[in-house]
């Protein structure tokens, strides 16, 4: 991270590394005379909660901005969807039939990134959350075009590091889930979702949502695998039911391969976002 200083004070890292080699006494080895800003103990108090969010934004936030990245490609899906040569792993058949995704997921991100390079790396950068399964192949097919791709990795208790394939200096890592889906979004140029499980359609219901009530601009948002989503979500009841509106199903679109999702997003026609909400008008 660059630390262009412009002021005539001695820095914080200076303060920071003396600090440490300070005599040992009962003083000095007291967590009080600790600097604030390099006590990891006093950052992580519950009172400091708005400052780590704050962190957590801004990180990525400068590192990114550094890069001259301007604008991303999202991809969200499961983690367990397998690479088609392990296929006879998948602790379930569908798993095993879903690793087709794997390689559209990796293709597509190829040929996104081949888009991404024409551009210096600024825009339509691939991220992913980092992980295995469809996340892997993301950063994969990035990694095959010869391009950079992002990692938003969070912590948790069964999680392992993050896949090889991401770019080591755009790896990231949240505490809070919240300022991770915004970083997500924050950049992004399309939204394309995967075949996934809970984490999956959170993102993916969020995202819509975002949409929907025109807190967000509209971009490509397309499903890959028509099978699956129309199987295991009923939007067309959604609809009849009345708690979605017919106007809100033309908000996605469905795929099934990494060509029809390139073509899509080449044609798709740009729209501000909403400023009302179709089936809720008084």
């Amino acid at each position: 991270m660059k630390d262009d200083r412009h002021s005539r004070f001695r820095d914080a890292h200076s303060d920071r590394d003396q600090a440490e080699h300070v005599p040992s006494t009962p003083q000095s080895d007291s967590p009080a005379y600790r600097l604030a800003f390099a006590d990891e103990d006093f950052l992580c108090r519950e009172e400091l909660r708005p400052v780590r969010l704050q962190l957590e934004l801004l990180k990525p936030q400068l590192l990114l901005d550094e890069r001259g990245i301007e604008s991303t490609i999202v991809l969200f899906g499961g983690a367990r969807i397998p690479d088609p040569e392990y296929k006879d792993k998948a602790r379930t058949q569908t798993l095993a039939d879903l690793s087709d995704y794997y390689d559209q997921a990796r293709e597509f991100a190829r040929l996104m990134t081949l888009k991404s390079i024409q551009t210096g790396g600024r825009d339509h950068v691939i991220v992913t959350g980092g992980g295995p399964g469809v996340m892997e192949a993301g950063n994969r097919g990035a990694m095959d075009a010869g391009g950079a791709s992002i990692g938003l990795s969070i912590v948790l208790p069964h999680e392992q590091a993050p896949n090889q394939y991401v770019t080591p200096d755009l790896s990231f890592n949240f505490h809070y889930f919240a300022i991770r889906k915004m970083h997500f979004l924050m950049r992004a140029r399309a939204i394309c979702v995967f075949p996934g499980g809970f984490g999956t359609m959170d993102e993916m219901f969020e995202s819509l949502t975002l949409i929907q009530t025109g807190r967000m601009e509209r971009v490509p948002f397309l499903l890959f695998g028509k099978a699956f989503w129309e199987k295991v979500i009923n939007w067309e009841a959604l609809a009849d039911a009345g708690t979605i509106s017919e106007q809100d199903l033309d908000l996605f679109r469905f795929v099934d391969t990494a060509q029809e999702a390139m073509e899509l997003i080449e044609n798709w026609e740009p729209a501000p976002p909403r400023d009302s909400l179709p089936g809720r008008e008084k």
